[in-house]
């Protein structure tokens, strides 16, 4: 997928505000949104539950759904109610 179509697929979720108004059910749909959530965790960074839960909040009422996608699809690393950031795209500078 090319990033102007990643920018189409975020132009059908996102408000003007940023936050989700839906989950996308397609699987290529839905891996472009928890890769522009996933951006919101930086790498190297270990986040108790509270603050990923805070972060998702700004995104989508339904925390606990984009948690185990955002964990079940390797965007993030969930161990003893720690999580990191260990997949989704990266931007070089």
């Amino acid at each position: 997928m090319t990033s102007a179509d990643a920018a189409r697929v975020l132009a059908q979720f996102l408000d003007a505000d940023g936050a989700l108004h839906t989950i996308p059910t397609k699987r290529r749909k839905q891996l472009v949104v928890l890769d522009h959530v996933a951006q919101s965790f930086e790498l190297g960074v270990v986040y108790p539950e509270a603050e990923v839960k805070a972060v998702l909040r700004r995104f989508h009422p339904d925390v606990a759904a984009l948690r185990r996608y955002l964990v079940d699809d390797g965007f993030l690393t969930r161990e003893a109610n720690q999580y990191w950031r260990s997949g989704g795209s990266v931007a070089l500078d």
